[in-house]
C-alpha cells in the first residue's frame, strides 16, 4: 500500500484512527479525564494507534502532529461534558 502523501488525507486518517480509539475506550476516557491521567490511561492504545498511523503517511506529513492534533480534538475537545478537575 503506498503512502499517504497528502495533508487531507492524512489528517483523515489521524481522526478516524482518533476515532476507532473513542469508540471502542470510552469507559477509559471518562476515566482518564476524571482522574486528569487519560494519556497514562490510553497510552497502550494511543502508541499503538500512531505506529499504524506512521506506518502509512510519508515521514514528512508524520512531522506535522496530525494525529496528536487529533487526539486532543476527538478524545479531549469533544468530551468537555465530563467532569475533570481540570476544567
Amino acid at each position: 500500500m503506498p503512502l499517504i502523501e497528502t495533508e487531507e488525507a492524512a489528517r483523515r486518517l489521524a481522526r478516524a484512527i482518533a476515532s476507532d480509539l473513542s469508540l471502542y475506550n470510552e469507559e477509559k476516557i471518562v476515566q482518564g479525564i476524571q482522574q486528569d491521567d487519560l494519556f497514562t490511561v490510553l497510552s497502550e492504545e494511543i502508541e499503538e494507534g500512531r505506529a499504524l498511523y506512521k506506518s502509512r503517511v510519508s515521514p514528512d506529513l508524520y512531522q506535522k502532529n496530525f494525529y496528536d492534533r487529533a487526539l486532543v480534538d476527538i478524545l479531549i475537545k469533544s468530551k468537555g461534558h465530563i467532569k475533570s478537575k481540570i476544567w
